[in-house]
């Protein structure tokens, strides 16, 4: 979990070590093997759960819109069109900001920011779906919030970029971007199956009765966001 200020200043302060970064030249292989390495692997395998949370938040919105007209939400066939939508064009909007602005802000600073961000989208579905009131406008700004988790990528990658020497940056990358697209997966697999029990009790909130092969069901949709509000707290990172 390093920052780094100016990478021509002449050496490492001793007292920011392991905060802020005055010099980086992981093309200077004494500089690489004597710290180097060590840090720039350790900020790798930081951002790889960090970006893996990203990408579940971005796609949890394709699992929760699928379900809303059998929860009683009253939208038509193009309002659900556009809430399906929304994450993935706003993801990809923010690409474009986020990836200039890791030199700005920092990318340990960033990542914080950027990765407690995501808070927003996931505890608002949370919520939101409990109430098949909630208001068509309500839901789309939640849509297009989860696209926070889609600009995390490009800022995530930029940042990796930083620490590795040219000849490692296509493995870092490649490692950084492969592990954290899991939470894709993830996602996935692991929503259909929270929403079928009570997993966080009286905190959870009450569940929705759906109805499944002509039987009620009960079903907690508001687990799918809530189960990736926990590990938010684990966002930090990497240079500044």
């Amino acid at each position: 979990m390093h920052d780094r200020q100016n990478p021509r200043n002449a050496g490492i302060s001793k007292a920011a070590r392991g905060r802020v970064l005055s010099i980086w030249t992981p093309e200077d292989k004494a500089f690489w093997e004597r710290e180097g390495e060590a840090v720039a692997k350790l900020n790798l395998w930081i951002s790889v759960p960090a970006l893996f949370l990203a990408f579940a938040v971005w796609q949890v919105w394709s699992v929760v819109a699928v379900g809303l007209p059998a929860l009683g939400f009253k939208y038509s066939t193009d309002q659900l069109f556009w809430l399906a939508a929304a994450p993935a064009l706003s993801g990809a909007t923010l690409r474009i900001f986020y990836s200039f602005i890791v030199p700005v802000m920092g990318g340990r600073r960033w990542t914080a920011i950027s990765t407690a961000s995501l808070l927003i989208p996931a505890i608002g579905i949370g919520i939101a779906v409990q109430d098949n009131t909630t208001s068509y406008p309500t839901m789309l700004m939640l849509a297009l919030l989860c696209g926070f988790g889609g600009g995390n990528f490009s800022s995530s990658m930029a940042n990796i970029s930083f620490f590795f020497p040219k000849e490692r940056k296509g493995s870092a990358l490649g490692v950084n971007a492969g592990l954290g697209n899991l939470g894709v997966s993830v996602v996935q697999f692991l929503s259909p199956l929270v929403v079928t029990a009570g997993v966080f009790g009286i905190f959870g909130g009450d569940p929705q009765t759906i109805v499944r092969n002509g039987q009620p069901v009960q079903v907690w949709t508001q687990n799918a966001a809530f189960i990736w509000v926990p590990p938010r707290s684990s966002g930090a990172s990497t240079t500044g």
